[in-house]
């Protein structure tokens, strides 16, 4: 368990990214969190129902120079499904009454005051509040050729003898073990903000469609970050993770791109190190947290903590919404 005055500690080192107080003028405090998102099962991101969204992009690193396709997780694949897993949390801990429906939103919980909404159908409720939560696309780090399958499946009936029938195509699978390097940026938020925030990043382990059956996820926390700006972003994070596995492992980038599997250890490794190199290279102003107090952060998130802290927080984002004319 984490003392208090360990997360004292911990608060001042992030204090040029975070507010003590929710503020309704928007400043320049930001904190970022470095994520690897991995696969643990077959998943469907898609937003046509069928086919995985693919994009192409140019990788070059001086020396080689290629097109590849990565299959991409849209932004809203990654908050719907936290936003979903944060209403939960409250649900349970503190007994808060929110919906994902637009518009029937409460507007005053502490993920709805984060996350935002829009305005609700009561006429009492006019305002709309505007999220502080940064996500953005994540590309994969091989070729959409090398980790999607196209499944079919027959459609029989329930009897022992049946006529043939026309075989179904089922969506896009992405395969187990594929991975995508992120970062989730907030906006001038409070402690308990983050630590709301880190929670769900830590816990929720489904995104995409049919949950109950796939898109099995583990989302490795590898650093947070604070300071006056964003960090790098998820492409340049992803392709720099290609040129450092090439450089590695002696490979081609075409290689690497089409490669059967990927070490996961080695792009973790390679994650955290081009996040750092970017912020030195391109002169961020961030600071990162050392590892051991990213460890203690993580660790303290029991129930019994965020009850208590989300609680505060909680009360705190409804007088905020309150006290706004």
């Amino acid at each position: 368990m984490i003392s208090e005055e360990q997360l004292k500690d911990i608060t001042q080192k992030l204090e040029k990214g975070l507010v003590e107080e929710l503020t309704n003028n928007p400043g320049n405090r930001f904190v970022n969190i470095l994520v690897l998102r991995e696969l643990q099962s077959n998943a469907v991101f898609t937003t046509n129902g069928q086919d995985a969204d693919v994009v192409t992009l140019t990788l070059n690193n001086g020396d080689e120079s290629m097109d590849y396709s990565p299959a991409i997780m849209f932004m809203r694949k990654q908050t719907g499904s936290d936003r979903r897993f944060g209403k939960a949390m409250l649900r349970t801990l503190l007994d808060v009454e929110c919906t994902m429906q637009v518009n029937k939103m409460c507007q005053k919980c502490l993920e709805c005051v984060l996350y935002g909404s829009a305005a609700s159908e009561d006429v009492k409720e006019t305002k709309s509040v505007t999220s502080r939560v940064m996500y953005d696309t994540a590309f994969t780090i091989r070729d959409s050729s090398a980790i999607i399958e196209e499944k079919f499946q027959n459609a029989p009936g329930d009897g022992y003898a049946k006529e043939s029938t026309t075989a179904i195509r089922e969506p896009d699978f992405f395969n187990p073990g594929v991975m995508f390097p992120c970062v989730i940026t907030l906006r001038d938020a409070t402690f308990a903000e983050l630590l709301f925030i880190l929670s769900i990043t830590l816990k929720n382990k489904r995104y995409g469609a049919v949950t109950t059956r796939i898109g099995r996820v583990k989302n490795h926390i590898l650093g947070i970050y604070a300071g006056s700006e964003e960090g790098p972003s998820n492409l340049e994070l992803t392709t720099g993770v290609i040129w450092k596995l090439a450089e590695e492992t002696g490979k081609s980038l075409e290689d690497v791109v089409t490669s059967s599997t990927l070490d996961a250890g080695s792009v973790l490794r390679h994650t955290k190190n081009v996040f750092d190199d970017l912020v030195e290279k391109e002169r961020l102003e961030i600071t990162g947290l050392e590892e051991s107090d990213l460890n203690a952060i993580l660790a303290s998130l029991t129930d019994e903590m965020m009850k208590d802290v989300f609680g505060k927080q909680n009360e705190m984002s409804g007088e905020f919404i309150n006290s706004i004319k």
